[in-house]
């Protein structure tokens, strides 16, 4: 058997190497001042955590559900379960009562963490209404509440209790020495570590689970392609619960760097908090860094430090981001590509291929890991340089699904291959480029059109702000592209002006039939980002314009 360092494990060596070595530095809105962690403080603070796991009965195989925001306490849950064995599954804050109940039927954990006077979420209501809805005989788990630092009150615990206990977070005390030993440091790796909700767009959310070597190797790699040095700063305001967050801050800590996390996203004390402990990196949408931009320019500060941006192109801004970063800071802005079922960061685009999109795409970030390029319709192969299915196979694709009564194995192509349900194109064999999702893709007048090359064409307008274009049928059946703009404040452009632009450029066939001007774009806010619902749109392309 191969044995391997735990999380656990390598927490101990990070503090026995640097005890004063600052991990995570947390920024909270009610503090006058960041509040940092060091290595130290982390392993003292997951070392009780694991010793009152273990006094409860949890151990190997069993999971923790963390529903916290973005908190140091998230980072010492994650280690203190591996400590005993058992897995961790992030919980979005957002989450209401049908995907929290989900969660939980599908991940049956044996403790819950939640929060408690977080700014206006009421986790324990939420929580209340789940329990009304599970079913008889469920085995509910032991809560375990984590007051806010800035809490104005005490946990009811006999409020918190479903059934099988609670307890206050902030009354689990430093371990006592001697049980600390009997904590896991090493393991054969096959345990699970870490699990993901999926971002369920056909329906409830899958909970994508990745073994503890299969995670602890991605983050060495995802580490050693972004080259960290020692002594640099994560800045990651996306929450732990989500795979980008996750992988983000802990490939910095694998990589010798800290991470800055905020709880509720807030540009201007964000902006204030990076130009003050000097960031160094970024890994979130383009939709937050938008944000940030806008309160850099009311109040422009010192982003030196500022050295690469990994960008997810949620919003069609991550050019205007990229150029703005690179003439103000010298910041090297890649496109990135992953997902809760592959990690994020499983690849990006890296300094000799830098000439690539913004979009995702990239170097796969280990040898181990492979893509193929198939017909989505057949897995078979397709010529050199055709668009088709991205797939994937290596170490980083999901180990199993949580609860999983069957479903996963659709993910998978017969001969074992992950089905990422994206269009991509080869590059070389070990860099692809990410197109669009399958099913955005467009057929206008028989060719396969991305809508983001038309999106691209409007926002290098300079009254357009953000574009996305859809697809809706015309008279005869065919597919027409229809497009959606936000403009700048105060612009006077029309939809036929813009129409004209786009025709000035592009073949007629991807002109769209229409362009509507909207104030502004339905979104959904998931773990990674604010998204636009396509959907949403194509609904509205299909009604008249109000």
């Amino acid at each position: 058997m191969t044995t391997t360092r735990t999380l656990y494990g390598h927490l101990r060596d990070w503090a026995a190497d640097s005890p004063d070595r600052v991990l995570v530095t947390q920024l909270d809105p009610e503090a006058a001042d960041p509040a940092p962690v060091t290595a130290r403080a982390l392993l003292t603070r997951a070392s009780a955590l694991a010793v009152w796991l273990r006094r409860h009965g949890v151990g190997e195989g069993d999971c923790v559900a963390v529903w916290l925001p973005a908190w140091a306490e998230s980072y010492a849950w994650q280690f203190a379960a591996s400590a005993v064995g058992a897995h961790v599954i992030g919980v979005n804050t957002r989450y209401n009562v049908a995907e929290i109940g989900h969660v939980l039927l599908k991940a049956r954990p044996a403790v819950l963490v939640a929060a408690h006077g977080f700014q206006r979420v009421d986790f324990l209501h939420t929580l209340r209404r789940v329990a009304e809805n599970l079913p008889h005989g469920f085995r509910p788990p032991r809560v375990v509440v984590t007051p806010a630092p800035a809490a104005e009150s005490e946990p009811n615990l006999r409020a918190w209790d479903l059934g099988a206990g609670s307890a206050n977070a902030a009354a689990i005390a430093a371990p006592r020495p001697e049980a600390v030993p009997a904590l896991r440091t090493d393991g054969d790796g096959a345990l699970l570590a870490v699990a993901f909700t999926t971002s369920g767009s056909t329906g409830m959310p899958k909970l994508a689970a990745h073994s503890e070597a299969t995670t602890i190797h991605h983050l060495r790699s995802a580490a050693a392609q972004v080259g960290f040095r020692q002594g640099d700063l994560m800045v990651e305001p996306l929450p732990y619960s989500g795979v980008f967050g996750y992988v983000a801050g802990m490939a910095a800590l694998f990589g010798g760097a800290g991470v800055l996390i905020q709880p509720a996203f807030e540009p201007d004390a964000l902006l204030h908090a990076w130009t003050r402990l000097g960031g160094t990196h970024y890994v979130g949408g383009d939709d937050m860094l938008a944000r940030v931009r806008e309160a850099w320019q009311e109040s422009p500060a010192d982003l030196r430090t500022w050295r690469w941006t990994g960008i997810a192109d949620f919003q069609g801004m991550s050019e205007r981001i990229a150029a703005w970063s690179a003439s103000e800071f010298g910041t090297s802005t890649v496109g990135v590509y992953g997902s809760s079922e592959v990690f994020a960061l499983t690849s990006f685009w890296t300094p000799a291929t830098e000439d690539g999109p913004r979009t995702g795409g990239g170097r796969l970030v280990a040898e181990d890991y492979a893509y193929r390029i198939v017909d989505p319709a057949t897995d078979g192969p397709l010529p050199a340089g055709a668009r088709g299915e991205l797939q994937l196979q290596g170490p980083n694709v999901v180990t199993s699904y949580l609860g999983d009564a069957g479903e996963g194995a659709k993910a998978f192509s017969e001969d074992g291959w992950f089905r990422t349900g994206d269009l991509a194109e080869a590059v070389d064999e070990r860099t692809f480029a990410y197109i669009c999702r399958i099913g955005d893709v467009l057929r206008l007048r028989g060719f396969m059109v991305d809508p983001a090359e038309i999106e691209m064409h409007l926002t290098d307008h300079p009254e357009v702000a953000v574009a996305k274009v859809v697809g809706r049928p015309d008279a005869r059946g065919e597919t027409e592209a229809v497009a959606f703009v936000v403009t700048t404040p105060g612009s006077a452009v029309t939809g036929e002006e813009l129409r004209a632009h786009i025709r000035a450029d592009l073949a007629r066939y991807k002109v769209p039939a229409e362009v509507r001007i909207i104030e502004a774009m339905p979104t959904t806010a998931g773990t990674n980002g604010q998204k636009i619902r396509a959907a949403a749109l194509r609904d509205w392309a299909s009604s008249p314009a109000s």
